[in-house]
């Protein structure tokens, strides 16, 4: 790798770790900007899950600081999530670059809107904060919520290992129908059943040879120092700017894989 190669890297890893600390996302910029530094897209996809794997480390970590970390919900929803991202990544695996360059770019677009919209705002309402022996009790679900939350995660993790971009929308969507859990626990338990899939995912593309474990600790560092700014950002700024950005930026670089610059006669 050339200094310049790495200084692109960095600021891909910051910008990614950025927005996924202020709106969630961020793999929309840093998969797209591994595929246009020369990754094949299997090995792009690879290589951004090591970025990810450390951001979910320190995301568990503080939560556990503060108290939110719940094990067994984990375990038991992050099974069927496992179980769907070896599906999923062996399925990214096997595509063409053409093919995948296309699907993410469609996804990216998707995830915008989502992001634009944000649907979450409309279900997802602040709760009372319930003594311990209540919070055991909200664990305890029928068979049938059991069921269809085994089966929504089954998906969850078949897109996380596939794509991954955007997955976080997803899975809190899931865990606020089903379950009806507070945000912040919602959030606690999202980073730990994420970090389970991505991190047999990640093993499913090294078996496979599809990880540069180079590009991928450069982007792990930019990753870490963009959350660390964002989590600054958030507290002085908000998010209003970082979606203005997020939305230009996917926007181009959606473009760019569809080849649209070369219809328009660029």
């Amino acid at each position: 790798m050339t200094p310049l190669e790495i200084i692109l890297i960095l600021v891909a890893g910051f910008a990614s770790g950025f927005v996924n600390v202020v709106g969630g996302g961020g793999s929309l910029v840093s998969m797209p900007a591994l595929i246009f530094l020369g990754l094949p897209s299997a090995v792009a996809n690879g290589t951004n899950r090591i970025a990810l794997m450390v951001q979910s480390i320190v995301a568990i970590t503080y939560f556990k600081q503060k108290g939110f970390f719940y094990p067994k919900l984990s375990v038991l929803l992050g099974i069927p999530a496992v179980l769907g991202s070896i599906v999923g990544a062996k399925f990214a695996i096997s595509l063409s670059d053409e093919m995948f360059n296309t699907i993410l770019a469609i996804v990216m677009i998707v995830v915008m809107f989502l992001i634009i919209v944000r649907p979450e705002k409309y279900f997802l309402k602040p709760k009372k904060e319930k003594d311990s022996e209540e919070q055991e009790d909200e664990e305890s679900y029928g068979p049938l919520r059991m069921a269809l939350a085994v089966a929504a995660f089954f998906g969850v993790g078949f897109y996380g290992g596939f794509i991954q971009a955007g997955v976080g929308f997803i899975i809190i969507a899931a865990l606020a129908l089903i379950t009806g859990m507070s945000l912040v626990k919602i959030n606690s338990l999202k980073v730990l059943i994420t970090a389970m899939y991505i991190l047999v995912s990640l093993l499913v593309f090294v078996i496979s040879g599809k990880v540069d474990w180079a590009i991928g600790f450069w982007l792990a560092l930019g990753n870490a120092l963009g959350a660390y700014y964002g989590s600054k950002f958030v507290v002085y700024k908000g998010d209003k700017w970082i979606r203005i950005f997020l939305v230009v930026t996917v926007t181009i670089m959606a473009g760019m894989l569809l080849d649209v610059h070369k219809l328009l006669g660029f």
